[in-house]
């Protein structure tokens, strides 16, 4: 009998060493080493803070900001109801809706109408108007960005071609060329518009005007809320808008945790 036992406990005993703890420890260090940005979570870091990662998307409303896909996310109110919560990180969902769902075509149709008369006469990009599986999908297409540039550059006062470079510059092509599509990740896009405003506006670092003269600045742009106890961060995972809109360069705004509605 122990003759039996001793061959068993022992690979259980070697298995469990092996593949449980060095291949694990092994694994995670090699991706730290040769993949350090990848492998601990694609951060996002400004100005030494952390303010979001490369895989979540955030929520953006202010036309001085391009916006993501829709996101059919949900919370809960102080009541315990379903509520509509756009990017709400801890509930990954997609709507559950067929194509002949009336709830889906109407909302579509509305989305549709909606940016159609924003940028009149150009065809809405599908992503624009369709949520993601997951609700917060970090990208949209290069179609998708540059419909919004006109109201962007409008809205911040910006030459639109300076705003097309800038997605352009954005745009990511396909993995080896050939997987995939290519994308523009939203909250890079963002960061680097407002750094695009903040130059062309005579802004240093700290958003102070080098001219004084120029009365127009970024800052105090928006309040974001958060529910359930979060630090006052976007209104993101369970967030509402509080109006306006809060310059990206504020790093405080951001929350890993709970990626940030605008």
């Amino acid at each position: 009998m122990t003759n039996e036992i001793r061959p068993a406990v022992t690979l259980l005993l070697l298995f469990t060493l092996l593949l449980g703890l060095a291949y694990p420890l092994g694994m995670t260090g090699a991706a730290g080493i040769l993949f350090p940005h990848q492998s601990s979570g694609s951060l996002i870091v400004k100005d030494g803070k952390v303010i979001g990662s490369d895989l979540i998307g955030q929520y953006f409303t202010d036309n001085t900001y391009f916006h993501g896909r829709p996101s059919a996310t949900t919370g809960t109110d102080a009541n315990g109801a379903s509520i509509s919560q756009p990017y709400n990180a801890v509930n990954s969902m997609g709507s559950n809706l067929g194509p002949t769902s009336k709830a889906l075509i109407e909302r579509v149709k509305a989305d549709v109408a909606k940016l159609s008369a924003e940028n009149p006469g150009t065809p809405v990009p599908i992503d624009l108007v369709t949520t993601s599986a997951s609700g917060f999908d970090p990208s949209i297409t290069p179609a998708g960005a540059l419909f919004q540039v006109p109201r962007v550059a409008k809205a911040r006062n910006l030459d639109q071609k300076a705003v097309e470079n800038l997605v352009t510059q954005f745009t990511q092509p396909r993995v080896l060329g050939i997987i995939g599509e290519p994308t523009v990740n939203v909250l890079q896009l963002n960061l680097a518009l407002d750094e695009l405003t903040m130059n062309r506006m005579g802004m240093n670092a700290n958003g102070q005007q080098y001219r004084s003269t120029n009365k127009t600045s970024l800052a105090g742009s928006a309040a974001h809320t958060s529910q359930g106890g979060e630090p006052r961060t976007s209104e993101d995972i369970s967030g509402s808008s509080a109006g306006g809109r809060q310059d990206l360069r504020d790093a405080d705004i951001w929350h890993t945790a709970s990626p940030a509605r605008r």
